[in-house]
């Protein structure tokens, strides 16, 4: 190694050294720093501004450390034990190397910084103790059977959501409307006459439909309505306009959302699949005695499903004055059949014994045309009666009380995908199936039970064509069946 020819020793921040074997002078402290020195080299001493500098200006040595610091020198330590104590094993000290750097003060002047280094492994390591942790926060969330919708719907979609739900909840809705008004004095002198007209009003089994408003059921909302699902209407063969009909859909579903869409509105195109005939969908006499309701339910074409009300509207109107072109639409299973709605599983049509629309049809000379709604039962999840027979004789008591009943179902919701009673996003496909040409008895003379028996038959035979034909292209789980029960 080099040294200054001019002096025998050099100064530095950490005390004198010997220049030729750059040993500690006066201390025995510094003792690990002779290792790595032996290796330093240094340069001539330089003379700035006449004055010859005592200070190397280049140290090459062992170690790394590309950041220039000259932290503050401190005195030298005493001599510590040869070993080191780390989590109870003791160890014996190994020599380290020595960094040396090169930097300046601010005033310019060259300093020589000398420190230890310490590599990874001589660093004292911490044991792995064993610790027993609490519950992570917001675990449970992650594991939740309930999924939210996102923030980021598209707008059109919720506005699909909000018609269905309005929909749903129309009957809550006028009702609700109609009590908060009968709150307020004002509105009394209005509310009485009208309540009156309400219980003793025949509109809805006249067979006029006078307050049927083609307008209302053509309006844009509708088509957000039928796209919530989708739903969608098919015909399998055209139907006549010089001929009266009668519509049976099947299956009834929870609420009948595609009766609703393909033959209350006109959001599926019936007037275009089918020129020339007015269809008019029945529901229960008792919906028309709800005030506001019923003039919501009257515009949208709907009428009593009382055999009065069928008789009139298929006898009265239509080209000739005595129901030509005219149709209705009976949702044959009814209430019994919406508590074997259960989602992926078998069809089972109430139908066995329904053979009251056969004997109507043959007294008003109306054909029959078979009605199957491809998913209508996947639109909501129902309590089974295999795992709650009480509860289903109970729902079968008030069927037979009332003649309605309350099925225990639940759906998503508005702002999730789970829990609630907004119907499941499923395509619902509604196939209107070919005609079963009727011969109309004549009038007064007792219908055939032996004919009726025929249509009837040649009727569930035609329900059978349209499951088999069309169950693989609308999406019908392998091992599922058409039962026709009761």
């Amino acid at each position: 190694m080099s040294v200054p020819t001019d002096s025998a020793s050099i100064t530095a921040p950490s005390g004198p050294f010997d220049a030729e074997s750059l040993q500690p002078v006066e201390s025995e402290e510094q003792h690990l720093l002779s290792k790595s020195y032996h290796d330093t080299t240094v340069t001539p001493p330089e003379r700035v501004n006449g004055i010859e500098d005592t200070f190397p200006t280049q140290f090459v040595g062992k170690g790394e450390a590309d950041t220039h610091r000259s932290p503050p020198f401190s005195s030298p330590r005493q001599k510590k034990s040869g070993s080191l104590r780390l989590n109870g094993d003791s160890k014996q000290e190994k020599p380290r190397d020595l960094i040396v750097e090169d930097v300046q003060d601010k005033s310019g002047e060259r300093l020589a910084s000398l420190k230890l280094a310490f590599d990874d492994k001589s660093r004292p390591q911490r044991t792995q103790t064993e610790l027993v942790s609490g519950r992570r926060a917001g675990a449970s969330w992650d594991r939740s059977h309930i999924h939210f919708a996102p923030i980021s719907v598209p707008f059109q979609r919720r506005l699909q959501t909000f018609m269905v739900l309005a929909h749903t909840l129309s009957i809550a809705l006028f009702l609700t409307a109609f009590f908060l008004l009968c709150a307020i004095p004002l509105f009394w002198p209005l509310l009485l006459p009208y309540t009156i007209y309400v219980l003793l009003s025949a509109a809805p089994s006249s067979g006029t439909l006078a307050h049927r408003s083609p307008f209302i059921r053509s309006l844009p909302i509708w088509s957000l309505f039928a796209s919530y699902f989708p739903a969608r209407l098919h015909r399998s063969s055209k139907l006549e306009p010089t001929r009266k009909y009668i519509f049976g859909y099947h299956p009834h579903g929870i609420i009948s959302h595609g009766a609703f869409a393909a033959f209350a509105t006109e959001a599926c195109g019936f007037s275009t699949l089918f020129p020339g005939i007015k269809n008019t969908l029945l529901t229960l006499d008792s919906n028309f005695r709800i005030p506001f309701y019923r003039d919501y339910a009257l515009a949208m074409g709907l009428a009593s499903v009382s055999r009065e009300s069928c008789e009139n509207i298929l006898s009265k109107g239509g080209l000739n004055n005595q129901g030509m072109g005219r149709a209705i639409t009976i949702v044959v299973g009814g209430a019994r059949e919406s508590l074997d709605a259960q989602p992926r599983s078998h069809l089972r049509l109430v139908l066995k014994r329904r053979k009251g629309f056969v004997k109507l049809a043959i007294r008003t000379g109306a054909d029959l045309v078979p009605v199957l709604a491809f998913g209508e039962n996947e639109l909501y999840d129902q309590v089974t009666s295999a795992s709650h027979p009480l509860v289903h004789k109970s729902q079968l008591l008030v069927k037979k009380c009332m003649g309605f009943t309350i099925p225990l179902f639940h759906a998503r919701g508005v702002f999730n995908y789970d829990v609630g009673l907004m119907p499941y996003r499923k395509p619902l496909n509604v196939v209107v199936g070919r005609p079963i040409k009727v011969v109309q008895a004549r009038k007064g003379e007792t219908v055939d039970e032996g004919y009726v028996d025929e249509i009837h038959a040649a009727y569930v035979r035609e329900l059978e064509r349209i499951w088999e034909e069309w169950r693989d292209v609308f999406g019908v789980g392998r091992g599922i069946e058409l039962r026709i029960v009761e």
